[in-house]
């Protein structure tokens, strides 16, 4: 039954039951919002008692027609409402909902565990920043919600379809991770993606170190992550542990320490690297590694001089156990 049909049988019962009690002359249901009170509660069981027929004929019709019927109706609403309600919650799970959010991290593709461990990264990262963004997933796969609750789902038929791509809210997102099997998957995904949202931060990972580079050819902000597996071979060939270090700055859910950034806020005061690199050591036990002139995300400076100076719009890198919040920039002049 749909609800505009349990609607229209509800509005009956109460005009029938209203009706007939008037002819029995049960002048307590006379008031339009008395009688409403009475049904509803008579209706759901709970019966008060502090409103009930007082003539004979009225016992009769609430025995036979009002309360049966009422009881009936009212079994049929809340199933109704619960069906509903599973329903949706489904739809979420299945990922065939349209999602209304903004300033979001987006992850299209499925890379069975691979996509869950970034996911939970994500959401750790999410923990330690003050601008909360929600997390959706945008898959092909025939798969349901790996993180029901924690984080948005949305399953497409094609990554470059307006239609599709609109459920997951793309042209609004601010982060997009791409990440697919299929390194041309990847790249058609991407020129699709910026032209939807150019503003977006765009993050695509190749295992094709050659389509890396065409895409920058295109999307000159991608930052692509390229596989790096054969070159942390070689590195630990000649210096044992190197997987290990490399491992550890990028994970952040181990407790050991890790890789961050921070942009310099407005107004801080002009300083050099030293005075960052001995202020981020001194006050906060972190260590300075480098430097984004301008927070450009292509130009990054490993290990830069002493004496180069770093200024507010600038962003550094640096190691540590946890994000540092709220740095007092004002410390570092101080020495």
């Amino acid at each position: 039954m749909k609800w505009s049909t349990t609607l229209i049988v509800l509005l009956t019962y109460c005009v029938i039951s209203w009706g007939l009690l008037a002819l029995a002359g049960e002048t307590a249901f006379s008031n339009i919002h008395e009688f409403f009170y009475w049904i509803i509660v008579t209706a759901s069981t709970v019966g008060y008692g502090d409103i009930s027929p007082s003539t004979q004929a009225g016992k009769w019709i609430v025995s036979l027609f009002v309360i049966p019927v009422g009881l009936s109706l009212f079994a049929l609403i809340i199933g109704r409402a619960a069906s509903w309600t599973s329903d949706q919650w489904r739809k979420g799970v299945r990922g065939l909902k349209n999602l209304n959010v903004s300033n979001h991290i987006l992850v299209i593709g499925w890379n069975g565990q691979r996509t869950i461990q970034l996911l939970h990264l994500l959401l750790r990262e999410q923990k330690d920043i003050e601008e909360h963004r929600d997390v959706v997933l945008c898959v092909k796969a025939d798969i349901e919600n790996p993180m029901p609750g924690k984080i948005d789902f949305v399953k497409v038929n094609s990554f470059s379809e307006d239609e599709d791509m609109n459920r997951c809210c793309v042209a609004d997102a601010a982060v997009i991770i791409i990440d697919n099997p299929q390194d041309d998957l990847t790249m058609t995904t991407s020129l699709y993606v910026n032209s939807r949202n150019p503003d977006s931060h765009l993050l695509a990972y190749f295992d094709d170190d050659n389509l890396v580079r065409l895409l920058q050819l295109h999307c000159p902000n991608a930052e692509c992550m390229p596989s790096v597996s054969v070159e942390m071979l070689a590195k630990s060939a000649f210096d044992p542990g190197s997987s290990v270090l490399h491992h550890d700055l990028l994970n952040v859910d181990d407790g050991g320490q890790a890789q961050f950034s921070v942009n310099i806020p407005a107004n801080t005061e002009s300083m050099t690297v030293e005075h960052v690199f001995l202020g981020m050591k001194k006050h906060y036990g972190a260590t300075f590694i480098g430097l984004a002139v301008g927070g450009s995300r292509q130009h990054l400076e490993l290990n830069p001089s002493l004496e180069q100076v770093i200024q507010a719009g600038d962003k550094i890198f640096y190691i540590a156990q946890n994000r540092i919040k709220n740095i007092q920039w004002n410390k570092f002049n101080a020495g």
